[in-house]
C-alpha cells in the first residue's frame, strides 16, 4: 500500500517532547515492583551474539533462561510453582544447535531464536541472507531475527524492501519472524515508521529496534513511532504485530518503564511473550539483584547470583 506510506508524517518535536515525559514517570515500588520485574522476566530474549561464543557458554546460558531466578527467591515470593522462564534464547546461526540440544537435555521448551540475514549489517546478498534463514531453521531455530537492508529505506525503495522482508518470512516457514529495523541507521523517525509499516504488511511476527550493534539503540522516541505503527496496522487489518526493543536495555527500572509504554501505547494484551519482547545480555542480572534486595532487604554478593 505505497499511497499509505507516502502519507506518513512524524511530528518530530511532539514526540521527543513525550519521550521526555517518559524519562519522569514515577516507577513502581514493593510486590508491585517485583511483579513487574517477573513479568519482564518472561519477556527477556536471553542474548549472547559475540565472535567468541562457545558451546559451553550457550549451554550455561540456556540453564539460566530455564532458572532466570533463583529457587529460594521464588519461593519468597510465592511464584516457584508458576513455570517463570526467559521468552526465548538468542544466538548465532552457528550456535543454534548447541542451544536446542542443550534445552531439550533440560526437557525445557524454550524456544531458540537465531539472528539471521546477514546480521547485523545486512548487506549480504538476498541468496546469501535466505539461505542462512532456511540454515538456521533446519538447525531447529523457531525463531528468526532477520535484520533490513538499510540502502533500500535511505534511497525511498520501498517496494524493494516489502519484496525482501516478504522472500525472508516465506524462507521462514512456520518460524516466527522479527524484523530489525536498526532504527539507529534510517536517518528519521518517518523512516521508522515507513520501514515498520513495510515490514509489517510484508509479514513480519515482531518488529524490532535494533541488532545491539549500531551507536544508537532502543530509544523512547523510536519505540513511541514503532508502536504507534503498530497500532495503525492493527486498526487497518486487525491482526497484532509484536514490538521488541533492543540493545542498551541494562536495567530493571528501564525493563519497567517499557513494559509500562506499551501498556501505555498498545494495551495490557501487548503484554505477553508472543507480543512483547526485550532483547537482552545483562538486564537479566539487574532484574535478579532488584528482586533478592526486595526479598532479603540487601544486595545480593558478587557469587550468590549466577551470570546469566
Amino acid at each position: 500500500e505505497l499511497g499509505w506510506i507516502s502519507k506518513v508524517y512524524v511530528n518530530r518535536p511532539a514526540v521527543v517532547r513525550q519521550a521526555e515525559q517518559i524519562k519522569k514517570w514515577k516507577t513502581v515500588k514493593g510486590n508491585w515492583q517485583a511483579a513487574w520485574l517477573l513479568k519482564a522476566v518472561t519477556c527477556i530474549d536471553l542474548t549472547t551474539l559475540s565472535g567468541d561464543d562457545s558451546p559451553s557458554n550457550v549451554q550455561r546460558l540456556c540453564f539460566k533462561a530455564k532458572h532466570p531466578i533463583r529457587e529460594d527467591l521464588l519461593k519468597a515470593l510465592d511464584m516457584h510453582d508458576k513455570g517463570i522462564t526467559v521468552a526465548a534464547v538468542c544466538v548465532y546461526p552457528a550456535r543454534v544447535s548447541d542451544a536446542v540440544n542443550t534445552l531439550k537435555a533440560a526437557r525445557c521448551n524454550i524456544p531458540v531464536a537465531s539472528v539471521a540475514a546477514g546480521f547485523p549489517s545486512g548487506q549480504t546478498p538476498l541468496e546469501t541472507k535466505l539461505a542462512e534463514i532456511r540454515l538456521a531453521v533446519e538447525y531447529g531455530a523457531r525463531e528468526i531475527d532477520i535484520v533490513i537492508s538499510r540502502s533500500l529505506v535511505l534511497t525511498g525503495q520501498w517496494e524493494g524492501l516489502y519484496e525482501e522482508i516478504r522472500l525472508c518470512r516465506a524462507a521462514c516457514g512456520e518460524a516466527h519472524m522479527k524484523t530489525i529495523l536498526a532504527t539507529g541507521e534510517l536517518g528519521s523517525l518517518a523512516n521508522v515508521y515507513k520501514a515498520s509499516m513495510i515490514a509489517m504488511m510484508a509479514g513480519s511476527d515482531f518488529i524490532k529496534t535494533s541488532t545491539g550493534k549500531e551507536v544508537e539503540n532502543a530509544t523512547f522516541p523510536v519505540g513511541m513511532v514503532m508502536m504507534r505503527a503498530i497500532k495503525e496496522h492493527y486498526w487497518q487489518t486487525g491482526y497484532k504485530v509484536g514490538f521488541k526493543p533492543a540493545g542498551g536495555i541494562r536495567t530493571a527500572k528501564e525493563a519497567i518503564t517499557w513494559l509500562m509504554l506499551v501498556k501505555e501505547e498498545l494495551g495490557v494484551e501487548w503484554l505477553t511473550p508472543e507480543l512483547f519482547r526485550l532483547g537482552a545480555s545483562s538486564l537479566l542480572g539487574d532484574i535478579e539483584q532488584q528482586i533478592f534486595y526486595h526479598v532479603t532487604g540487601s544486595y545480593a554478593l558478587q557469587h550468590e547470583l549466577a551470570m546469566a
